[in-house]
């Protein structure tokens, strides 16, 4: 099961600027829609921060071997949003992950999504899994060419709120891209993205590695 908390959702931002498959991120002018965005991210970041520090429930008061200090991001760059409707596989296989203390786990590739980024096209995978209470969840967890350096080892994830509408277009906004709880204590386990999962690109968006 994927550690996250409520607020960092992925959400639709098409206001910005309708029909574009990204911004650019040198862009000099940010519209006040943008400046909007940026600081509704960093407020969601303060937020999170707040919730590590003071919250019975996370994992810096769970482990007390955990030391809090806040949390390590990328500046916020719109060039990093991307529209996608989810392609659902045909054939939807359950595979076997892994967890970051051994544990085998199920989960089933469900679908992917699309994005271009300077010319390139790019496929990620979503996956269906089952919570330890039986719930259904959807997501995403990737490796880039970032991961192990400036950010976890391990991987970064992204949640993935399922819509059942063919149509649907999701938002995937690598500014909200989170390391698992995991990288903060050991008390936890994460599933491990597989070599299929990785994206051969820098994403210099989301959270950076804690320690």
């Amino acid at each position: 099961m994927i550690n996250s908390i409520s607020q960092v959702k992925v959400f639709i931002l098409f206001a910005l600027i309708p029909g574009s498959l990204y911004f650019l991120s040198c862009q000099k002018n940010i519209s006040p829609e943008q400046k909007r965005y940026i600081q509704d991210i960093e407020n969601q970041r303060k937020d999170k921060d707040d919730f590590m520090k003071n919250n019975p429930e996370s994992p810096f008061n769970q482990d007390k071997n955990a030391v809090f200090h806040p949390l390590k991001y990328y500046d916020v760059d719109p060039g990093f949003i991307f529209n996608s409707r989810l392609f659902r596989y045909g054939i939807k296989d359950t595979i076997k992950i892994f967890g970051t203390k051994g544990e085998e786990r199920n989960a089933v590739r469900f679908g992917y999504v699309k994005f271009n980024y300077k010319n390139t096209e790019y496929k990620i995978n979503v996956y269906e899994g089952t919570a330890k209470n039986g719930s259904i969840y959807y997501a995403i967890w990737f490796t880039d060419k970032t991961t192990g350096a400036e950010t976890y080892g391990v991987g970064r994830y992204l949640d993935f709120d399922f819509n059942n509408d063919s149509n649907y277009v999701y938002t995937i906004d690598f500014n909200l891209a989170y390391s698992p709880y995991c990288s903060y204590s050991a008390n936890y386990s994460c599933a491990i993205p597989s070599k299929e999962d990785h994206i051969d690109l820098t994403i210099e968006a989301g959270e950076k590695k804690f320690h």
